[in-house]
C-alpha cells in the first residue's frame, strides 16, 4: 500500500535530470518553479477583497486551489511518486472544476439546468468526481487529458472578448491567450523532443511551463471574474485594474467594483 508513496513510482518523468542538484529532490528547477504558485495568489486574495465581499467570495476558492496545485507540484516533481503525480493532476482538475462552476456564461446553460447554476455545479461535481476515479484507474493519460480541458476554457474566453466594449480587457485576453499558447509549446517540447532539448543541454522547458501556464490560468480567472460580472450583474459596473500601478499592463491585474468604489467615497465624504 506504500508503493504509490515511493520515489519514482510514477510512470512520468520529465526532461530534467533527476538528483543532479540535490540528493533529496528528483527534478530541482522543476520543483522550484511552482513557488509562483505559492507567492501570488495571496496577493491576488488580497486584490479581490472587495470582489469577493460583494459579487462571489468563490472568487478566493480559485486562488487557493491555485495554491494547492503549486504545492502539489513541487512534492511531484520533487520525489517522482505517483501519489505526487496523482494530487498534482487532481488539484488541476478541481480547480478547473472551481472555475467552470463560477464563470460558465448562464446564456450557454443547457435547458436541464433551468438556468439554475446551483444545478450545473452539482452536476459539474459529481463529473469530476467520476473523473478523479478514472484519473486514479489510468494515471499515465491523465496529463494529456488535462491539456484538452484548456481547448474549451480558451474557446469561451476568446468568445467573451469578442463582445467585450473595453479595449484593456481585450489587451488583456490577447496576452492571456499567447502566453497560453507559450506555455503548451514548451510542455510539448519537453514531452516530446526531450532528446533534442538534452543535446542542447537545456531540459528545463517544463519549469519555464510551470510559470507561463500559472500567469495564463490566474489571468483567464481575473478575466473570467470580470465577465461574469458584466454578464450577470451588470449594475456593479466592474474595472479592470493593475498593481502596483494601474498605468502599467504589465502588473497584476485584478477585478474592482466601481458601484462600491463610489459608495465609499460617499462615507469617507460624510465621516469628513
Amino acid at each position: 500500500m506504500w508503493k504509490p508513496f515511493e520515489p519514482g513510482s510514477s510512470p512520468i518523468d520529465w526532461c530534467e535530470g533527476n538528483y543532479n542538484i540535490s540528493p533529496s529532490i528528483a527534478e530541482f528547477t522543476n520543483t522550484f518553479s511552482n513557488v509562483v504558485f505559492l507567492l501570488l495568489p495571496p496577493v491576488l486574495m488580497h486584490l479581490f477583497r472587495d470582489y469577493g465581499r460583494f459579487v462571489n467570495p468563490g472568487i478566493h476558492i480559485i486562488w487557493f486551489l491555485l495554491m494547492i496545485v503549486g504545492a502539489s507540484s513541487a512534492y511531484f516533481h520533487a520525489t517522482l511518486s505517483l501519489i505526487g503525480q496523482l494530487l498534482d493532476e487532481l488539484a488541476i482538475l478541481w480547480v478547473y472544476m472551481a472555475g467552470f462552476c463560477m464563470f460558465f456564461p448562464r446564456r450557454y446553460f443547457p435547458t436541464m439546468f433551468q438556468n439554475n447554476r446551483k444545478k450545473l455545479s452539482i452536476f459539474a461535481i459529481l463529473s469530476t468526481v467520476v473523473a478523479t476515479g478514472l484519473a486514479i484507474v489510468q494515471p499515465f493519460i491523465n496529463a494529456f487529458a488535462l491539456m484538452t480541458l484548456c481547448i474549451p476554457a480558451f474557446w469561451f474566453m476568446a468568445i467573451e472578448l469578442k463582445r467585450t466594449k473595453s479595449v484593456r480587457v481585450y489587451r488583456l485576453g490577447v496576452r492571456c491567450g499567447a502566453i497560453w499558447i507559450l506555455a503548451v509549446i514548451c510542455w510539448l517540447n519537453d514531452r516530446l523532443f526531450c532528446d533534442t532539448w538534452l543535446n542542447l543541454n537545456f531540459p528545463y522547458l517544463h519549469a519555464f511551463w510551470h510559470l507561463f501556464i500559472f500567469i495564463a490560468s490566474y489571468t483567464a480567472a481575473v478575466l473570467f471574474a470580470y465577465f461574469s460580472v458584466s454578464e450577470e450583474k451588470p449594475h456593479h459596473l466592474p474595472i479592470l485594474k493593475y498593481w502596483p500601478r494601474n498605468d502599467f499592463e504589465l502588473g497584476i491585474p485584478y477585478v474592482t467594483i466601481r458601484s462600491y468604489l463610489k459608495v465609499y467615497k460617499i462615507i469617507e465624504y460624510r465621516n469628513i
